[in-house]
């Protein structure tokens, strides 16, 4: 069938309201290896977000995919109130990892999607501090059903569905690229945590009744934030935030689902702060993309078999067979190889030649990394202004399959637009890409960005 075709049934019969059509001629695309994708019509791409690190082991791993295959002839499908070998091994090595990791001495529990995991883990702590309101961080995500649109910052997600009651209360994300208190980070000593403090010194702040009792029972965060443009917060920022949390009896949620797996160079990203939070909430690159499970980890008080009984919450798909070996699989792959030092690696090799294009283009403004998660702020001549536009063009250029790169071959540069002002590309490689691969996407992203600094 015709790409002609397939658009045209598209259109009468796909809603659009998913993120699809975020691109302005969305590729239809047919085949994945490694850290390329190919199109309809044979065309190549080098994806350089990775399913937003989803797929953070690359498309098409064989060790993983093997893994389901031999699940596939031996317990492909079973109902998730029952038990099955890969849940209960694949539990005990998230938890060992988590209390290697931060000290996290928790249990685990599964369910499908991040936004499901979202949600569980705020019934979890209502439970457990039988209060209602979250705080949460400008920037943050943490998906789209109705719980977790409360606890995500942008407006635009709750604006069609009424009105939200428990809305959390958000405050500001140390983004120190793009201030909210247009302070300088070398001199502020912490400013936005010192406000934080000064919510609960009095009630008249709203936060704390008159005996300094908090009206949030929990705060949810990201420590590096994804879709917020892979901000991450100044040293000792974090460890004021939970100070303050523990002395008025705040849970503490840390969201891993897009930096947890390494994406960070660290299993957990929460790992560079040096806090233990209470929950930790995880999915996309678990299962490499391949049936999707996410969960979360709670410190086991939280989780006591008395008060958090069965039924408590579930879903029909949570704890399926086939997503607990594509799981283990990848925990065994994690304990064989080094993906810190392969991550870091990636973080540093790109992020050096980034800098190089940076220093050649007004419209780049910042280049940094933290591990493998790598950000390029867009923005005016200026440095600064974020520049939406430029970031768009540069995006939907990518999608465009005729770069032509050094070897003589077209390809297309898949990119991810975010950020606070929709001005940031969020890189996120393969942890298995080739230093080659990353060469050549350099040389793609260069060129499209020099093909967008003339037109403007």
């Amino acid at each position: 069938m015709s790409e002609e075709k397939l658009r045209e049934i598209e259109e009468k019969v796909c809603s659009w309201g998913d993120t699809v059509h975020y691109a302005t001629v969305p590729p239809i695309f047919r085949k994945c290896e490694g850290s390329f994708l190919w199109d309809i019509k044979g065309r190549k791409y080098l994806d350089w977000q990775m399913w937003y690190s989803a797929c953070n082991f690359g498309y098409g791993n064989r060790f993983i995919i093997e893994a389901l295959k031999k699940q596939l002839d031996e317990l492909p499908q079973l109902a998730c109130q029952y038990l099955h070998r890969e849940k209960i091994l694949l539990s005990k090595e998230l938890a060992d990892i988590t209390y290697e990791t931060v000290g996290l001495d928790g249990r685990v529990q599964f369910n499908v999607g991040g936004s499901s995991a979202v949600e569980d883990a705020l019934k979890l702590a209502r439970n457990h501090t039988h209060k209602q309101l979250a705080l949460a961080f400008y920037g943050g995500y943490h998906g789209r059903t109705l719980g977790a649109t409360a606890v995500t910052s942008s407006a635009r997600y709750r604006k069609s569905y009424g009105h939200f009651g428990d809305r959390a209360v958000f405050i500001p994300y140390p983004y120190c690229f793009h201030c909210f208190y247009d302070m300088n980070p070398e001199e502020c000593d912490l400013y936005c945590a010192r406000r934080f403090e000064r919510l609960f010194e009095t009630e008249y702040f709203s936060i704390v009744d008159k005996r300094g009792d908090p009206e949030p029972g929990m705060i949810i965060f990201e420590a590096v934030q994804g879709t917020g443009g892979y901000a991450k917060p100044p040293e000792g920022y974090f460890e004021r935030i939970a100070r303050t949390c523990r002395d008025h009896g705040i849970l503490m949620i840390d969201d891993e689902i897009q930096m947890g797996f390494f994406r960070t160079g660290k299993m957990w990203s929460i790992e560079h702060y040096g806090i233990t939070p209470d929950i930790v909430v995880f999915g996309k690159a678990l299962t490499n993309g391949l049936n999707p499970i996410s969960g979360m980890i709670a410190e086991k008080e939280l989780m006591t078999h008395d008060n958090w009984g069965p039924g408590m919450t579930h879903s029909t798909f949570s704890s399926n067979p086939l997503g607990t070996a594509a799981g283990l699989a990848v925990m065994e792959l994690i304990r064989k190889e080094d993906f810190e030092e392969k991550a870091n690696h990636i973080g540093e090799y790109l992020t050096n030649q980034l800098r190089e294009v940076e220093s050649k283009y007004s419209i780049i403004g910042y280049v940094d990394n933290l591990g493998a998660a790598i950000r390029v702020e867009i923005t005016q001549p200026d440095g600064k202004t974020p520049n939406r536009e430029a970031c768009g063009k540069i995006f939907d250029a990518g999608l465009n399959p005729n770069t032509e790169a050094g070897d003589g071959k077209k390809y297309g540069l898949i990119l991810d637009q975010g950020g606070w002002y929709k001005s940031t590309f969020t890189i996120a490689p393969s942890f298995y890409t080739t230093d080659e691969e990353l060469d050549l996407g350099v040389e793609l992203f260069e060129k499209l960005v020099r093909k967008v600094s003339k037109g403007l």
